[in-house]
């Protein structure tokens, strides 16, 4: 042997023992290899379980797996046995399946549906809950994995909290945790999902998406007031205000450039299913559908980023809320979530949260009925409000003692000059000291209130399943005739309580003509007005329209008393002592002086003021 072929020779050993040493598979990787083999080794003793067509698997639905797939990561994950984990304390019932660790089903334990069924939040066909993450070349959706519980039922004493773990093995110390727990009481189910050694296995170029779906079937009495009334809504850390899509229509969102997205809920008119994150998912879509199938309210979809790390374990603490849209409910969870209830916009939002739902709870504490309830809180409200319904009184009796001068200035002036007439009406308003919109302003300074009650019944949780006479459900319309079908701008029905409304509506409109002596446009607008609110309020609950009636039965007590207090010829002999004092002693109003000013400018132009 030459020296040449030594040093060839030797060199080649050399690279053979290095490459051996260098290319010697890490502990790790050998425990990991050992993990998949023995799953093989396990499915090969049993082939039907490695390999079957779509079935059931112990009564269960499983896809069907090919053994090839459990090489993958996860793969001793694609098979198994679905298996349900009960987790509850005194107000909730959750079921949660080992394949995709979701929960399935939700019960209210303390609610019932309004045809009295057991109140579940969504079914377990048609609710979705799962990670999905790029791992190697395979796209992994959890919820098409069998995880492994901790427990098999686990029942939450009242003053106790429990917990459960689903586990996702991928290794040895490498897994995926969903670990829920509950307390003994309260609508919260705690998520905490754990990623522990994963970080070298996810993609770090492709982000963790969590997806939640769920289609939410009927619960109220009025499907078409459940549409109205549910949405998606969603709360940015950097918000204010809670925003929300598909109230009116379907409807699809990319949400989350504006800030971390708090929490995303799945309204419906009375309950809510709330995913919370404080530290807030980086973004994400959400999706609503109206457009379902008879029973259905309305689907919905969301999906968000989780912010995953690499390191060695990755914690997302969540919370879900299951539970009732009562407002002092949803405010004692904090993150704001009371603001998904819609009590209207600008000034009624503050008088429904600031004033009348303190007083609404102060007024719960005597353990009244609620439509007593209504009654006195309708009393105190009047009381409030009677000084400017004194003042509107006032000004209409006025307007009446002047109403036969202003026949006489109509008669000699005639209405060929339009302008003239309203100047010589301005000069006797000024002579008696009269302001024509005196009656006007109390009024409108009580309209934010009245149109606040507008929103702050049909969506007052405490009305719901809630009677009161012949009202079975104050939350909903009282049917009191019912059609069979439907009747253009009526609907399907007559609501009794609604009807006594529009008919004290109209004698209240009659009497007010009276006082005013309204007459033409004004007068008949007065009584078609209340025909239109029939039909708009025939499909609106009870208890608003119980509140109208008692409002208008109230105002004709005020107006009776007023009355007694008011004299028309004490009216007439102060208008006729103001009409006396000089012009220099009588106030204008801000009103009066820029009705003279235009009409100045309409009669040195020549042209006839704009009707």
């Amino acid at each position: 042997m030459d020296r040449n072929t030594f040093t060839g020779l030797f060199l080649i050993l050399i690279i053979l023992v290095g490459s051996t040493y260098l290319m010697k598979p890490s502990d790790e990787e050998m425990k990991r290899e050992k993990y998949v083999q023995d799953s093989i080794s396990r499915v090969k003793a049993n082939p039907s379980a490695a390999k079957q067509p779509a079935g059931k698997t112990a009564g269960v639905p499983v896809p069907a797996v090919d053994s090839n797939l459990l090489r993958g990561p996860f793969g001793s994950a694609r098979t198994g046995t679905s298996q349900t984990v009960v987790l509850e304390n005194d107000d909730l019932k959750v079921t949660i399946d080992s394949r995709g660790g979701r929960i399935t089903s939700v019960l209210l334990k303390n609610f019932k549906t309004y045809d009295q069924d057991s109140l579940v939040m969504f079914r377990e066909n048609e609710s979705k809950f799962g990670l999905t993450f790029s791992a190697g070349n395979t796209t992994i959706n959890t919820s098409e994995l069998y995880f492994s519980p901790s427990t098999q039922s686990l029942k939450v004493a009242k003053a106790d909290s429990g917990s459960v773990t689903m586990r996702l093995n991928y290794g040895p110390d490498q897994y995926l945790d969903y670990v829920y727990s509950l307390k003994g009481e309260g609508f919260k189910v705690g998520l905490t999902i754990v990623a522990n050694g994963i970080q070298n296995v996810v993609n770090a170029h492709q982000p963790i998406n969590l997806n939640w779906a769920a289609t939410l079937r009927q619960k109220e009495k009025d499907i078409e007031g459940e549409h109205k009334y549910s949405g998606a809504y969603y709360y940015l850390s950097n918000d204010q205000e809670v925003e929300h899509i598909g109230t009116t229509e379907s409807e699809k969102k990319e949400i989350g450039e504006d800030g971390p997205i708090k929490w995303i809920s799945f309204k419906q008119h009375f309950f809510s299913n709330v995913l919370i994150f404080d530290q807030g998912f980086s973004k994400g879509s959400i999706n609503v559908e109206t457009a379902i199938q008879p029973g259905v309210v309305k689907s919905f979809s969301a999906s968000v980023v989780l912010p995953f790390k690499n390191e060695q374990v990755n914690s997302f603490p969540m919370q879900f809320y299951f539970g009732p849209n009562r407002f002092t409910t949803l405010k004692a969870q904090g993150y704001d979530l009371e603001k998904q209830i819609d009590l209207g916009w600008g000034p009624l939002k503050w008088i429904n949260r600031v004033v009348v739902i303190p007083v609404f709870s102060f007024l719960e504490k005597f353990n009244w009925s609620y439509g007593l309830i209504i009654l006195v809180l309708t009393i105190l409200l009047k009381v409030v409000l009677s000084p400017l319904t004194y003042k509107s009184y006032l000004s209409m009796a006025k307007m009446k003692v002047l109403k036969p001068e202003m026949d006489e200035i109509k008669a000699k002036v005639g209405e060929d000059n339009p302008t003239l007439l309203q100047q010589e009406y301005l000069k006797l308003y000024r002579k008696a000291g009269v302001n024509p919109l005196g009656g006007c302003i109390p009024m409108l300074l009580q309209m934010p209130i009245v149109m606040a009650f507008f929103f702050f019944f049909p969506n007052l949780f405490e009305l719901r399943g809630e009677s009161f006479l012949w009202m079975e459900d104050l939350s909903t319309y009282d049917s009191f005739i019912n059609f069979g079908f439907s009747i253009p701008f009526l609907g399907s029905h007559i609501s009794l309580m609604c009807l006594l409304m529009t008919i004290s509506t109209l004698v209240y409109t009659y009497f007010n003509n009276q006082i005013s002596g309204a007459t033409g446009q004004m007068k008949y607008i007065g009584y078609i007005t209340p025909i239109i609110f029939f039909g708009v309020l025939n499909s609106y609950p009870a208890g608003l329209n119980y509140y109208y009636f008692l409002a208008n039965m109230l105002t004709f007590g005020q107006q009776y008393l007023i009355r007694q207090l008011v004299n028309d010829e004490k009216i007439h002999a102060r208008i006729q002592e103001n009409k006396k004092k000089p012009e220099s002693e009588k106030k204008k109003s801000k009103f009066q002086q820029r009705m003279e000013e235009y009409m100045r400018q309409q009669q040195a132009q020549g042209k006839k003021p704009n009707k």
